[in-house]
């Protein structure tokens, strides 16, 4: 059938949008080193030492806490100290926040600061995961080629220029006081359409999902400053806002918790829509006569069973990430009704509702352009030549 034909443009389109994102990538890691902002949470003058030998461990009482201790000699590894020996206390005279113990030859993390008398203070500030986060990383992209193929391939440098457009385009535009709503909404259209095209390729399909998404987005964000503002919060939920702010007198706490209500609830359109674009599609290919009702309701049902699945995940992701605060909260005897009152828990409600309800919304906007651009034949016709075939070619199984 016309709509199963594939056509020849699409691929040169495809490579030509995949070059266009190599480009900007190589662009993006090339980019000259701007002026560094001071450090967030960790001091300026942090950086990584090996420790070299534990010269005394033993136990010690912080209050009703009983932990270990250790004495460590260390060398610096980087920076002005570089090359020198200090001795660290690790755990005697503060308390330890885990119980992982130092070894010799461990890569850590110390702050260096100078006193005014001119003694060098050096502190423990954290261990050096860069390596179990890289193995963790191979292995998640082994099993995301092993599952998914070439298409996870695709996926992941999806993933990749995502972050770059986050890291050089979102982040700078907002540090350089431009309102952090419009720059998100823009950025993440960019990276957005991009890895559209880079994972499913220059086809209808495509152009459907970026359309149902971007409305639901739209959408999402209206709710977003409505509620934000409604309910009064000012985006200072999160300690991080605290440092910006430390930073940066002219940072809107407020619009970038939007911002980031916004780039969230993206990554669950973009699975939702894409899914619900599908199945419209495999349902119109099962069989082309069925009514646009028929066709928009078995669509729904599909639609509905995903929402239900995804809004569980997202209640259960809210959930886990918020569990210390509330077991916090919980043992202070705080009402549940002055709990949700609270700036930190209130933001962390209305980015989950605002999020799950953009959800609600992307089904059936997503469902219904579907539905009403496979309906008529000719309409679909025009659709093809201009936005390329209905699918992929590796998504068409012909049965002989």
């Amino acid at each position: 059938m016309f709509w199963e034909k594939i056509n020849q443009k699409s691929h040169l389109i495809t490579l030509i949008v995949s070059l266009v994102i190599i480009v900007f990538i190589s662009v993006a890691l090339n980019k000259p080193a701007t002026k560094q902002p001071a450090a967030i949470g960790y001091s300026s003058e942090t950086v990584t030492a090996q420790v070299l030998s534990i010269v005394e461990q033993g136990s010690v009482e912080m209050g009703d806490i009983t932990q270990t201790y250790q004495i460590a000699n260390l060398r610096i590894l980087e920076g002005a100290y570089q090359g020198q020996e200090f001795t660290i206390d690790y755990g005697k005279r503060y308390l330890l926040s885990t119980d992982y113990r130092l070894s010799p030859n461990e890569k850590i993390l110390v702050s260096i600061a100078q006193m005014p008398d001119g003694n060098v203070t050096v502190l423990f500030v954290d261990f050096v995961r860069t390596n179990s986060l890289l193995i963790l990383g191979i292995v998640f992209v082994f099993i995301c080629v092993l599952v998914s193929g070439w298409k996870g391939v695709r996926s992941i440098l999806g993933i990749g220029l995502s972050f770059l457009v986050i890291v050089y385009y979102i982040i700078p535009q907002i540090i350089a006081g431009e309102n952090p709503i419009l720059v998100s909404l823009i950025g993440s259209i960019l990276f957005l359409a991009a890895t559209q095209y880079l994972v499913y390729g220059w086809t209808l399909k495509t152009h459907i999902a970026l359309s149902g998404i971007l409305l639901s987005i739209l959408f999402t964000g209206f709710i977003a400053v409505l509620f934000v503002d409604f309910a009064r919060l000012n985006g200072m939920g999160d300690e991080s806002a605290m440092y910006l702010m430390q930073q940066s007198s002219h940072m809107n706490v407020r619009n970038l918790l939007i911002a980031g209500i916004i780039i969230g609830s993206l990554g669950i359109l973009d699975d939702l829509v894409i899914g619900q674009t599908s199945a419209v599609i495999e349902i119109y290919r099962a069989n082309p006569n069925m009514s646009f009702n028929d066709r928009f309701m078995r669509s729904m049902n599909v639609g509905k069973d995903h929402i239900a699945a995804t809004v569980n995940t997202l209640v259960l992701a809210y959930l886990g990430a918020s569990l210390s605060a509330f077991l916090l909260f919980s043992t202070s005897n705080v009402h549940f009704t002055t709990l949700v009152n609270f700036n930190y828990l209130a933001e962390e409600i209305v980015r989950s509702l605002v999020g799950t309800i953009g959800l609600f919304t992307a089904v059936p906007i997503t469902t219904f352009i579907a539905c009403w651009i496979v309906d008529d034949d000719d309409r679909l016709v025009k659709m093809v030549n201009i936005f390329g075939p209905l699918l992929n070619p590796s998504e068409i199984h012909h049965h002989h």
